[in-house]
């Protein structure tokens, strides 16, 4: 039945099927395009043909020892196996002999304990040669195993998985280590531990639909075949090319299904900067450098003169904020702000919005989850969509706040969009929906957070990720209800834009802060943002830092206090009334000045003589 089911798959992906003698046998040549295998480095360690980049299996062995660092593996519950459950369907001596004789394994999974870029693990793999990598009543119970252990010793767990279709040599009680799998799972993760799964050729069956998908990332090396069932569907005759697409790593990229495909030589390497990130770090405790003092006033650092003379009117923000010029994006700051940035794809569900990057890096020694909304530059707008975000693109924001919130790692948010977008696909998916739940989502997050208004921020889109405990906002950057041209089409009929239309929009950085909406302004360069990048990436970074370690001190309970404060006060009768009077003030006191100075300037008239007087005097 294996060699049928491996013969099934091979043809499925077009491939000639391997012979049972062979089946991990050093090859001379390459299975997808006949290239020599012969004295290859890349073949000879890692299995990869260095032509085409086909990656051959591995046994389950051979996966622990290209992951785990030299000696640190120790097998666990290697002693386990199957006794013959009452509701097998094929009694368990019937089991081909060989399976153990050729693979050397007891069961098709191995777990231990070891580390993997000096971060010690939990690590679980599956071997396909082992009836298929099926789950039978000893996998689920090593995995479930694995699952306990890594929760009592506060670890996190990688699991490398292959596996075939549905395991029937064990009736309905294969079927039931799905569910026990999941609960050993749901522990882990209310423990706030994380689980990355590597999704190896094939993946299919039950892991494909139980534990497997469940992980915090998930990875697939390239060309696998991903699915519940897709030998099933090829033997019933849906072999076009439609339907053999949908079930390859890339198709499940594309769908949001997998968060990277990584080659098997970079694995190592990615799973060491992920677990580094992801791992519980010391917490910031509440000091002399940290006892959440208010960060700098803007005044303090750029002075009162730049704040009143050099103050950008709001057109030029509009136009500066659309990157006229070639602004800098939300990904530039990324980029700029944060080491190790690991970007993470998809919302498990639909698909990937690119409008919406996602994923986590390091600010200042502090692991962050990190969502910016992108617009992208001349090259890249149109894939960007133009930072119109799709529904995809909010769900996607979703899984990094649950991420962040399991993690308890903070939150950062770089918005820079014109809204969201409001064609009839969006509407069919919901796009409602994904942004008021997002809303909420954020709103209630156990986490610090904050926001930073980097270029246009454009309505709704805008906010439902930036309901944050502190909103920041560049010098040029802009914050409306609606663009621009819809709100002057709206209040004056015309089409015409102009300084003297936008002002009482109140939507520059200056308005925002003077209206409560945003915490701190970020002084750009004197030059711009978009002329100097580097420049302002470094101001951004010295704030955000700043912020986030006057937030880390607080506790959890004070910030969702102090979160549900901020909002609620907002668009309060006292807020406004004194915004308003301050700003009535100053024009009025500024229209006085300027009628004493005319009136001070004005030539005084010469007395005219009396009439009928003596001219000659």
């Amino acid at each position: 039945m294996v060699r049928s089911l491996t013969d099934r798959l091979s043809a499925f992906l077009g491939r000639a099927p391997r012979p049972p003698e062979e089946d991990q046998e050093p090859r001379e040549r390459c299975l997808a395009c006949d290239a020599s295998l012969a004295d290859t480095p890349l073949y000879e360690q890692y299995r990869v043909c260095p032509s085409c980049r086909f990656h051959f299996n591995l046994t389950a062995r051979e996966r622990v020892s290209l992951l785990a660092d030299p000696s640190s593996f120790r097998e666990n519950h290697r002693s386990i196996v199957s006794l013959e459950p009452a509701a097998s369907v094929t009694p368990s001596k019937q089991r081909p002999r060989g399976e153990s004789r050729r693979t050397g394994l007891t069961e098709a999974a191995i777990t231990g304990r070891c580390s993997i870029g000096g971060r010690p693990v939990v690590l679980i793999v599956l071997d396909f040669r082992f009836v298929g990598g099926t789950i039978g009543a000893v996998v689920g119970e090593k995995v479930s195993l694995a699952f306990e252990l890594a929760t009592r010793r506060k670890l996190p767990v990688v699991a490398v998985v292959t596996s075939g279709t549905t395991g029937i040599q064990e009736g309905v009680i294969s079927l039931m280590q799905m569910a026990k799998a999941s609960f050993a799972l749901n522990s882990l993760g209310e423990e706030g531990l994380p689980f990355i799964t590597v999704m190896a050729n094939p993946t299919t069956g039950q892991v494909y639909s139980s534990f497997a998908t469940l992980a915090d990332v998930i990875l697939a090396e390239p060309g696998s075949l991903l699915g519940l069932a897709p030998a099933r569907s090829s033997s019933t005759g849906s072999q076009n090319h439609a339907s053999a697409g949908i079930h390859s790593a890339e198709a499940h990229l594309a769908r949001g299904m997998i968060d990277r495909i990584i080659d098997r030589e970079k694995l190592r390497d990615l799973l060491s900067v992920l677990l580094d990130l992801m791992t519980p770090k010391q917490p910031v405790t509440e000091g002399d450098s940290a006892r959440g003092l208010p960060a700098p006033k803007l005044e303090e650092r750029i002075g009162e003169q730049r704040l009143e003379e050099l103050w950008p009117p709001a057109w030029e923000s509009v136009q500066l904020a659309r990157h006229e010029g070639q602004r800098p994006t939300s990904l530039d700051f990324i980029r700029r702000c944060l080491s190790g940035f690991v970007e993470l794809h998809g919302d498990r569900l639909y698909g990937d919005d690119p409008s919406v990057v996602a994923g986590i890096g390091d600010l200042g020694g502090q692991t962050v989850a990190v969502i910016g909304q992108e617009r992208g530059h001349d090259l890249t707008a149109r894939e960007r969509h133009e930072g119109r975000i799709y529904p995809e693109g909010f769900r996607k924001a979703q899984r990094l706040m649950r991420l962040a919130s399991k993690l308890q790692i903070p939150l950062l948010t770089f918005i820079d969009t014109s809204g969201p977008y409001y064609g009839k696909e969006a509407e069919e998916r919901g796009i409602g929906n994904a942004i008021s739940s997002t809303m909420a989502l954020m709103a209630q997050l156990p986490v610090p957070t904050i926001s930073v208004v980097v270029g246009e921020g454009g309505s709704e889109g805008a906010l439902a990720m930036s309901i944050a405990d502190r909103i920041l906002m560049l010098e040029r950057a802009v914050y409306n209800v609606t663009s621009p041209e819809v709100a002057t089409a709206i209040l004056h009929h015309e089409n015409h834009l102009d300084g003297e239309r936008l002002e009482p929009l109140r939507l520059t950085a200056h308005d925002c802060r003077e209206l409560e909406i945003i915490d701190l302004m970020v002084p750009e360069p004197s030059e711009g943002a978009n002329i100097n990048p580097s420049e302002a990436a470094a101001r951004l970074k010295t704030a955000l830092e700043e912020e986030m370690t006057a937030l880390m001190a607080r506790s959890t309970r004070r910030i969702l206090r102090d979160r549900y404060r901020k909002f609620r006060k907002m668009g309060e009768y006292s807020s406004h009334f004194r915004v308003a009077l301050s700003r009535e003030a100053s024009t009025l006191q500024g229209y006085m000045a300027q009628g004493v100075r005319l009136i001070r300037r004005r030539p005084r008239k010469s007395a005219a003589p009396a009439e009928g007087g003596d001219k000659g005097g």
